[in-house]
């Protein structure tokens, strides 16, 4: 049997409603593979998505519709999504009955979706069809030439940079992100675009598994570091789905060397998919160390402008790459930090193995300024800068903090969090409070809960990281449950030349309005 349909995990398989009703037997499960690998889209029959007005759910929809599927959906209002699939042809109905489903053979939900949702219970009782978001991305990636960005961190912007890249050189990608990107006139592009050309570039989400459906032609694994864990129990787990994940490219492994975690993946691939993996780096060739036969692209002298966060490296590109001679190139980035660096060593990797030319990647990826949220400047006041992230695990706000030094070095840097997840929360409270600690002020403020429960997490709160700084010096650490009054308050503690930043994958990116309402109020206030 494939393992896409059998994990062989006892860790926990989807959403489960318990009560008397029907609800009780609907188990919505995102890491089971509604199709085999060799099923096409010629199987779906008439197709419906619930939420179709979502980024990553129009894409899917847009492209079955072009692929003469017959499509409609529903959502709770109207958009421009919504209104770009009306045009199309597309049905589109506007509040979830359990009607609209009386027509499909096949039900798209999202994560999103609960099982008591109106269509769903219809759709399970009439016998139809449910399907899971991915379950169509992976359909859709039979006769295109697919790249997936697995990673604990880092899928969003290296997605974007190589659907960027892909762009500028006339490649006229598909592509599938969970995020916006930046435009360069500060305009927000929307992460779903359904394109002309050969190329689908899809962010790969790890967080239920169900990642491991995919078949590209190119896998970028950008880190494996351990994440989710209220899914895959423990790390060995959660590294085992990235084995499989990758074993699954029928091409290239593309794969950050700098990453132990992801190293130990790479060291764990069947011996004929290792052939095909590229691994990226700083380290030295000389020091590498054991790659397990993948070729290696160097990312060399690396260095950053002072305060205009500039990035300029130069990337040592093997033959296993260009299909030719290696090839030195230099690159200029517009996003800092290290950590981007390497998204762009993979980005220009899988675009030049997608037959682009170095030089014409290294030159379409100096005008990216970024995927949404990250590292986003969202105004000054007062001389007090305020920059939105979406960093929510340790490492990415450990690399964050780095970034923010070499930008602003001379700055005294200020951080308004808000952790992601209870479990997340509970299972790396110490790492939070290190990375943190790379600040020179901190407020918690409360959790973002998304899908899980406060009672299921008894005492987990912003107390848990804070408790963990203790004996930390140079920083300082508080609680702020209310996140409109520790932003009020952050913005009361700023000074000239500082820079605060609002960080987390919740919705802290709205205290940015806060925050500068505030610091626009307290400069009047003192003229």
């Amino acid at each position: 049997m494939d393992k896409a349909f059998s994990h062989g995990r006892t860790i926990p398989q989807g959403a489960r409603f318990v009560s008397a009703d029907i609800t009780s037997s609907i188990i919505l499960d995102p890491a089971r593979a509604a199709f085999r690998p060799e099923e096409t889209i010629d199987v779906l029959g008439a197709t419906h998505f619930i939420g179709i007005g979502g980024a990553g759910m129009s894409v899917l929809a847009e492209m079955l519709h072009e692929r003469g599927v017959q499509v409609s959906g529903s959502d709770r209002e109207r958009s421009a999504k919504t209104d770009r699939l009306t045009s199309l042809g597309i049905a589109v109905e506007f509040g979830q009955k359990a009607e609209n489903v009386a027509g499909a053979d096949t039900i798209v939900y999202s994560s999103a979706i609960k099982p008591d949702n109106p269509e769903i219970v219809a759709a399970h009782g009439s016998g139809k069809r449910i399907v899971h978001r991915s379950d169509i991305l992976a359909l859709l990636m039979h006769g295109r030439r697919a790249v997936t960005v697995a990673g604990a961190h880092g899928k969003t912007t290296t997605s974007s940079m190589l659907a960027h890249v892909l762009e500028r050189c006339g490649e006229e990608p598909s592509y599938a992100i969970g995020g916006s990107i930046q435009g360069p006139d500060g305009t927000t592009i929307d992460g779903g675009h359904v394109g002309a050309g050969a190329a689908l570039v899809a962010e790969a989400d790890e967080s239920d598994g169900s990642f491991e459906k995919y078949r590209p032609e190119i896998a970028i694994i950008t880190n494996c570091e351990a994440d989710h864990l209220d899914h895959y129990g423990d790390e060995a787990h959660y590294r085992a789905a990235f084995v499989e994940h990758a074993g699954h490219a029928t091409g290239h492994v593309v794969i950050c060397a700098d990453d132990a975690d992801a190293l130990a993946v790479l060291r764990a691939l069947d011996p004929a998919v290792a052939a095909r993996a590229i691994a990226y780096g700083t380290t030295d060739p000389a020091e590498a160390g054991d790659l397990d036969g993948a070729a290696y692209v160097h990312i060399e002298s690396e260095n950053e402008t002072a305060g205009t966060g500039a990035e300029h490296f130069t990337l040592h590109l093997p033959e296993a790459v260009t299909g030719g001679e290696p090839v030195d190139q230099p690159v200029t980035l517009a996003v800092p930090g290290l950590h981007n660096a390497r998204n762009a060593a993979a980005a220009i990797s899988a675009a030049v193995l997608l037959g682009v030319g170095p030089a014409a990647a290294a030159a379409a990826i100096a005008s990216f300024r970024g995927a949404s949220r990250r590292f986003q400047v969202r105004g000054v006041v007062k001389q007090v800068t305020v920059v939105d992230d979406y960093a929510h695990h340790p490492t990415e706000i450990a690399a964050l903090l780095d970034a923010a030094r070499r930008r602003y070095p001379d700055s005294t840097i200020r951080v308004l969090f808000q952790p992601h997840l209870f479990s997340r929360t509970k299972f790396f409270a110490r790492e939070f409070a290190r990375a943190l600690a790379k600040a020179d002020d901190v407020i918690v403020t409360g959790v973002f809960p998304a899908r899980e429960k406060q009672e299921d997490f008894p005492g987990v709160g912003p107390l848990t990281i804070v408790r963990e700084s203790q004996g930390m010096t140079g920083v300082e650490f508080r609680a702020v449950d209310d996140m409109s009054l520790a932003a009020r308050m952050m913005a009361m503690r700023a000074h000239h030349g500082d820079v605060v930043f609002t960080v987390g994958a919740g919705d802290i990116t709205d205290m940015d309005e806060v925050i500068l309402h505030a610091l626009e109020a307290h400069r009047e206030s003192c003229e």
